[in-house]
């Protein structure tokens, strides 16, 4: 039950134009967004976060697709399809020769960026498989950057991943509540909450500076998890300098082999438009992002509101892209091919990017988060988006498509900076890969 607290307007004014500057929040400028239950004013709240969004990334939007390696997971997570306890669940795990089939597939749609997601088993979470997958990936197919959700591991393991040039390195806590924790997370490794809380600070001191946090919405009540969360991210500031690179929302699905019917502190669709606002908020530069498990006309009303990275075209299931979906993590809401998705930001005037160049370039961690608080990357993100778009619109995209995304490219590069032209003549030409 939300408490029933008067709403300062003064105070909630100074939250917002300190948003609006690009600075973090304090915890109790938190809480107070979040205790917040007048629609009316939720809508001051949701449009100060759309001008947060842009003021950050401008009006990119970054598109990627999930990986599956394995649904094999000695874990018995209690709300997830790959537990162990699953005894209806087919199991896979992919060879190097699959991942790389599932890349390429993958590729030549046009994808550049993947997340690799593995549950917790000996055969596919040690870091000698993970290794082999990534070195086959990067030397076999056109992707240019690997992200890792991968079970908590030594600093060790993760320096060696770091080496082989993993991106963002991506751990849910699932819920930051202990005795919730430990009734969803029964056996395996992951009921090992404080392994899992410091997998974080692990990462860091193995050098990644891009990470992926969340928390399972929907496992607890969301105003706990969520301050936990940001409080999380904000002691990692103090301590490294910089906090997650992206804060992702899933909600509880219901998944094939779940022994939950439903969530335990159901999320609404409204409360979810208001988390991804307080995220956006309360962390004005981190990358906020949503998953397929979202039906399509509510993932593109959180675009417009906060969220700046989004899945398309997802398969939850290993090998789900060559030979379709089996036993899935949980169940896909919007299955809108990347095509479609494409389209759809198109349409609402926002610019599909498909670039991996701060990755690659060392824009990340704290020079990031800088270049963000700033103001400044933006001016990165607004063109790279462009050049990635152009890019896709010459390889993969064909007929009426080819011809609209040109026309839109044309009538953007008239709005940037001198030289956008040229670059694209480049492509044009037959050049890749070309970014700031």
């Amino acid at each position: 039950m939300v408490p029933d607290i008067k709403i300062d307007l003064h105070r909630l004014r100074d939250i917002l134009s300190k948003s609006l500057e690009l600075e973090t929040l304090s915890m109790r400028d938190v809480t107070t967004l979040i205790n917040i239950d007048d629609p009316e004013v939720w809508e001051e709240i949701f449009e100060t976060a759309r001008r947060v969004k842009e003021r950050v990334y401008g009006r990119r939007i970054v598109l990627f697709a999930p990986l599956y390696l394995s649904n094999r997971c000695v874990n018995n997570c209690i709300y997830c399809g790959f537990r162990s306890g699953n005894v209806g669940a087919k199991r896979k795990v992919l060879s190097i020769e699959e991942a790389v089939e599932e890349a390429s597939f993958l590729s030549s749609r046009g994808y550049k960026r993947l997340l690799l997601v593995t549950g917790e088993h000996p055969s596919v979470s040690g870091v000698d498989y993970l290794e082999g997958v990534i070195d086959a990936i990067y030397r076999r197919t056109d992707i240019r950057i690997l992200h890792l959700n991968a079970p908590p591991m030594s600093v060790d393991d993760f320096r060696r991943l770091k080496a082989r040039g993993v991106g963002v390195y991506q751990c849910f806590q699932e819920t930051y509540h202990l005795p919730t924790y430990r009734y969803m997370h029964p056996s395996g490794p992951k009921a090992d909450y404080e392994w899992r809380l410091s997998v974080m600070d692990r990462a860091i001191e193995a050098g990644f500076e891009d990470i992926g946090m969340g928390v399972l919405l929907g496992l607890y009540d969301w105003r706990w998890d969520v301050c936990a969360l940001i409080a999380h991210s904000r002691s990692l500031i103090k301590k490294y300098g910089f906090g997650p690179h992206t804060i992702s929302v899933p909600r509880l699905q219901p998944a094939q082999g779940s022994m939950l019917d439903a969530p335990p502190h159901p999320v609404s669709d409204e409360d979810l438009k208001r988390i991804v606002a307080i995220y956006r908020l309360a962390l004005p530069y981190v990358g906020i992002v949503v998953s397929t498990r979202e039906p399509a006309w509510l993932r593109d009303e959180l675009i417009m509101l906060g969220a700046s990275q989004i899945s398309a075209g997802s398969r939850t299931s290993p090998l789900g892209y060559v030979n379709g979906d089996d036993t899935e993590q949980f169940e896909v809401g919007d299955r809108r091919s990347l095509e479609e998705v494409i389209d759809r930001i198109v349409s609402m005037g926002l610019i599909p990017s498909l670039c991996t160049a701060c990755y690659r370039e060392g824009r990340s961690g704290e020079r990031f988060r800088e270049l963000s608080e700033k103001g400044l990357i933006k001016r990165f993100c607004h063109e790279n988006a462009l050049l990635t778009l152009k890019e896709y619109t010459e390889d993969y995209a064909d007929g009426d498509r080819k011809g609209y995304l040109s026309r839109f490219l044309v009538e953007e590069a008239r709005k940037a900076r001198n030289g956008l032209f040229e670059r694209f003549r480049e492509i044009e030409e037959g050049r890749r890969d070309i970014h700031i």
